[in-house]
């Protein structure tokens, strides 16, 4: 099949603050495009771009779609996330073994049970 997944588009009020947000989260480089995007460059084998849009609305409902992250140690990376300014979100998830995150414009995300 010729199809590839190449980007994960991500709308963003502040394209620059967000992009830079994940880009310390996920240790990846961030770069401006030329129709005044930002990309995020994904390593080798570690998935698709991340491409932030900018959009002139604020996030209101929850995402129809999110992020599953597995770490080695979720605590630890919980923790790591809060520092970074996410914050814990509930969407009626119930007592599950996931953490529910959200980024600074509010875009939910998931910090899975790792090999602990």
């Amino acid at each position: 099949m010729g199809l590839r997944f190449s980007e994960v588009c991500i709308d963003a009020h502040d394209t620059q603050a967000l992009a830079a947000w994940w880009a310390q989260v996920l240790g990846w480089p961030a770069e401006d495009t030329d129709d005044g995007d930002v990309a995020l460059r994904a390593p080798a084998g570690a998935g698709p771009d991340w491409l932030f849009l900018a959009v002139p609305d604020e996030k209101v409902v929850k995402n129809r779609i999110h992020f599953d992250f597995t770490p080695d140690d979720q605590d630890a990376e919980v923790a790591r996330m809060l520092e970074l300014g996410a914050r814990r979100v509930d969407i009626g998830q119930g007592d599950e073994s996931w953490v529910v995150l959200a980024d600074p414009e509010g875009n939910e995300f998931c910090i899975l049970v790792g090999d602990e």
